[in-house]
Order: C-alpha cells, then structure tokens, then sequence
C-alpha cells in the first residue's frame, strides 16, 4: 500500500463523506491539509474566507442546505477563537458541523506556546458548551476513525458542531490507511406504545396545536408531516427562524412562532388543549421568553418529540416525550389513521385566516414602505431562492411578510440563526450560492453587514451570486427599540456612523444601488435577479421604522408615560 501525507488523508476521508467544499482562512498549522486540497482539486473546493467567523457561518450554511456536516478550517487560537461563534450558533440552532483546527506542533504543546489554547476547556462539550464533542488526533493512522467518529457525533442525535484539533506535525507524517466508506445518520424510530398514546391524546384533544422546526429535517420529512397535519385537519406553526419546515402557502399554516409573535398566534396557543412539539427543543425565542409556554409544567398537554434524548424533559415536562429523528417521527405519525370527524375544524381555519391577516400592514410614516418592498421580494425571487440573515429588527420584516414554500416543496430555503447571531446572513448566502448554485437573497442591517460584509471578496472570488437588501437607519436598531423601551430618550452607544455602502460593494466586485423611495426597488430588484453577479441594495430606512407595527417615537412615548404613571 502507497504511502501519503497524513494531511492529504484527512481530504480523503471528507471526500468519501460526500464534501465538495470546505471554507477556511489559511494557516501555517495546516499547511499539509491545504496542499491535499490541491491534489484533489478535482473533488473538493476550498473556500477562502477573509475571516474565520465567516467562514464557520458558511460551513453552518453548507450544512443546512446538502444535509451534510459543514467543514470549516482554521488554524491555532486566533483563527479558532474567531470560529467560534459559528461553532455556537451550530450548537444552538442544530446543525452538524465540523471545525477543524491546525495545532502547535506536539513538540511545543503545553507550553504556552505560539497561540496555545486548550480547546477542550474552551469548546468545551457539555450542556452549556459550544460543541458536542473536541478531540485531537496525535496519531495520523487513526485519522480515518476520527473523521468518521466526527460525522456520527455532529449528525446523530440532537445534530451539533464538533471540533477536531489537528497537530501541525502529526498531518506531515506519511500514513498507509485509507478512508472509511460514507456514513449516514441512524434513525431513531418511536416505540409503538407511544404513538397509540399520542393517537388517543389527539381523539380527547377539542385544540389541538403542532409547533413544527429544529434541525434534522429532510424533503421527505417534511412531506411527511405535511400529510400527517392534512389527515388531521391540524394547524401548524413553526419555530423561530425555521419558517420552511411546514408550507406558508397551506391552508393549516399558523404562522412563525417566535420573536415579536403575532398577538391571535400567540392567544391560540396558549388557549390550546394539546400541543405537539416536533422537533424544536423549545427554546427562549420559539416560547417568548418561556412565557408562551409555561415551564417547568405547561397548561396544555404537551407532547414532545426529538432526536435527542438529552433535551426531553430537560426545561419542559412533557405528557408524553419521544425519542425519534425527524424522519422517522413524522413517517411513524403520517400512518396515525384519524377518525372521519374532528371537532377543530373551524378552529384551524380561523387560524390560518388569522395568519393571513398578520400580511396585512401597519401604516408606519416613511418614503419606504418595507412590506411592500417584501412583497417585491415575494413576487419576483426565484422560487428555489435561499433566504438568509442575520441579527436585528431588519429581520422582522422577512419573517413577517416573506412567505416560505417549505421543505415539503423539495429545498431548504431559510438559512438564520436561532441564537440571534449579528453577521451570518452575508456569509450564509454566499456559501448557500456557492455550495447549490441557486440566487441567494440576504437581508441584513447596516451594522448587521458590518460584521462580515468582507466575505463579498470570497463571493466575487468563488462565483457566489447572493442579492443584499440593505437597510441602512444608522443604528444598531434593536438596541435602539430596547433602549427607548427601558430608558426613553436616553440613546447610547447605538448610534452609527456608515461607510458609503454601495461604493463599498462595488470596490469588491459587486453591483450597489441605493434607493431612498419605495417605487425604486422594484426595478432594482429585478436587475438584481438578473445579473450574472451579486448586487447590494441600500435601502435608507427612517430610524423610525424601527419595527413591523410600531415607531420608535410610540415606543419612546408609550414608556415615558409609564415612567409618569409609575
């Protein structure tokens, strides 16, 4: 058997797993890895990012729209430290990831030496962590067993981020072994018993409610919800920032459950009997703060079902809890046969008329009519189109008024993060049109795109084509909302001061436009949709506008009367 660099194995091995791009920033630790991605050119493509927050974002991306784990390289402590908040929002927002780190060379390790850290103290893998699991590999021969080991970990169970550290002087040495053959999840598949009890909760429930999202979905999962909720006649809604698990354009759809929650979804769900969980690990944002749903204990019966059995029962006490992955769980639940009546009929199309009146708009003062710019959106963005973003009110607008086909059509289409991190919208559509070729369409903030809006670089270098809806009020805007909310009229270190953003995208090879009337973003847009290159559109967006249904001058009068009354 031929020998070859233990650097050019580990390529190997992400290969038989099915990886064709892997993102990075290049370091010397890892020197031997790069120059297997040379050899294998032909079957692997590195992506060279400007950051190594950005490039764990679009691993993140990766993940979410081929199902694989997202591969990210960066090299020792500065280059890890940076990853990490990618790492973090995987863990959050469950996606299977895995960082990579070149290390200090074992001659040198604890020592202090040359950008040192330990990343079992600082990933650490526990409850409260950042990664399911941090190994090192010391002997190259094993790499193989660790790569394979690292795809179980990040995509098995609750699916996560995995961080494997890899010694500068271990991936130089030559190696005889050869790569393991691609691995797929396990299914976790429910017992029997447990769904005869969840078929005898729905025929005693009068209000029922399905609260579908997480991460682990497939097409065929979704598909499969999709005809369990029809033979049930039952309304869904889905969890925070994952808007494509269920069909906006069906007649069961509820609405988003999550941040800024439309007042009727809200009241449906706490008037419910009997709330089916698929899914999300119900979070502070999908629960409002863990006041939609009371815990430890909710009012309604709760059934809770999900892939991973640290999460059940661990902030809510489920009636019944189920240990299932997606696809098993809503294939086991579509065979569930449902009885000729149900008593919630009326109640399902009331709810799904409600979220259809939340589309309609508050009249909020502005040259800038942003559910109509959504609506445009809407209309004219490829129906395959990737939607991404990041942190802020900005967002609001999307989740709102963007309405979503679903994974049930075949595609994941939303890409954002549950753990409110500011900068991933830019990078994850990037990699979104890099990794699948289809539009990408990010909306960010001003101080939102700030935060990896270098990664335009790698799009232009990389033939990565996303759309950048801009908007740009000068200010950190949510902070500005809590701000005038807690201590009225009293800004503070939220105000900005903006580069010119169109001449900015054009010096890294975009196209800019900047808009400042509603009736100009139209034919922006278009042109957009039709170039061959990414655009970015400003849109100069009244501070005041600070939210989908509220100004700030209401939010700023509404505490200061509370203060007099107080």
């Amino acid at each position: 058997m031929s020998q070859k660099l233990a650097g050019h194995l580990l390529v190997e091995c992400l290969v038989e797993q099915g990886i064709t791009h892997a993102f990075g920033v290049p370091g010397e630790s890892y020197l031997a890895v790069l120059d297997g991605f040379h050899a294998l050119s032909d079957k692997i493509r590195f992506i060279i990012n400007r950051q190594e927050g950005g490039a764990a974002y679009m691993a993140d991306a990766q993940a979410r729209v081929t199902g694989r784990p997202g591969i990210c390289f960066v090299t020792r402590g500065p280059g890890a430290t940076n990853a990490s908040i990618g790492v973090h929002t995987a863990f959050q927002d469950s996606t299977p990831l895995i960082l990579f780190v070149g290390d200090v060379g074992s001659d040198c390790r604890d020592r202090e030496a040359f950008q040192e850290v330990d990343y079992n103290s600082f990933f650490g893998p526990n409850t409260k962590g950042m990664a399911k699991r941090v190994e090192r590999i010391d002997d190259p021969e094993r790499i193989p067993e660790y790569v394979s080991r690292a795809f179980a970990t990040a995509m098995n169970g609750r699916p996560g981020p995995v961080v494997v550290v890899l010694p500068e002087d271990m991936l130089t040495r030559p190696v005889q072994a050869s790569a393991l053959p691609r691995l797929e999840p396990v299914e976790a598949w429910s017992d029997p018993g447990s769904l005869r009890t969840l078929r005898e909760m729905l025929l005693q429930s009068k209000k029922p409610f399905v609260i579908a999202g997480g991460g682990g979905w497939t097409t065929q999962a979704a598909q499969a919800l999709q005809r369990f909720a029809e033979n049930w006649k039952l309304p869904v809604g889905n969890a925070f920032r994952f808007q494509d698990t269920f069909d906006n354009h069906h007649p069961q759809y509820a609405g988003d459950v999550g941040i800024g929650i439309a007042p009727k979804l809200a009241q449906h769900i706490q008037d419910s009997d009997l709330l089916l969980v698929i899914g999300p690990r119900l979070g502070e944002m999908t629960t409002s703060g863990y006041t939609l749903i009371q815990a430890p204990r909710p009012k309604q019966k709760l059934v809770h079902i999900h892939g991973g059995a640290e999460e059940l029962n661990r902030v809510y006490r489920a009636d019944l809890a189920i240990l299932s992955t997606m696809n098993a769980a809503a294939r086991s639940l579509e065979v569930l046969s449902a009885p000729p009546e149900l008593p919630w009929l009326e109640r399902t199309a009331q709810i799904h008329t409600d979220y259809l009146s939340n589309l309609q708009p508050q009249n909020l003062p502005s040259p800038i009519d942003m559910a109509a710019i959504i609506g445009v959106v809407n209309r004219l963005l490829p129906a395959d189109a990737v939607v991404t973003n990041g942190a802020g009110n900005f967002a609001s607008w999307v989740h709102r008024f963007h309405r979503y086909h679903g994974l049930a059509r075949g595609l994941k289409t939303q890409l954002a993060p549950t753990s409110g991190a500011m900068g991933y919208g830019v990078p994850a559509g990037i990699a979104a049109s890099i990794v699948t070729g289809r539009t990408a369409f990010t909306i960010a903030g001003d101080g939102d795109f700030l935060m990896n809006g270098q990664e335009l670089a790698t799009a232009v270098q990389h033939g990565g084509k996303s759309i950048i809806v801009l908007l740009n009020n000068g200010m950190y805007g949510t902070i500005r909302m809590h701000q005038e909310r807690e201590y009225p009229a009293h800004e503070s270190g939220s105000r900005l001061q903006n580069p010119d953003f169109v001449a900015l995208a054009k010096a890294y090879g975009y196209e800019g436009v900047r808009i400042t009337r509603t009736e100009e973003f139209e034919p922006a847009f278009a042109a957009a949709v039709r170039a061959d290159r990414g655009t970015l559109i400003e849109v100069m967006l009244d501070p005041e506008v600070i939210t989908t249904r509220v100004t700030m001058s209401a939010i700023r009068q509404a505490a200061l009367n509370k203060n007099r009354s107080n």
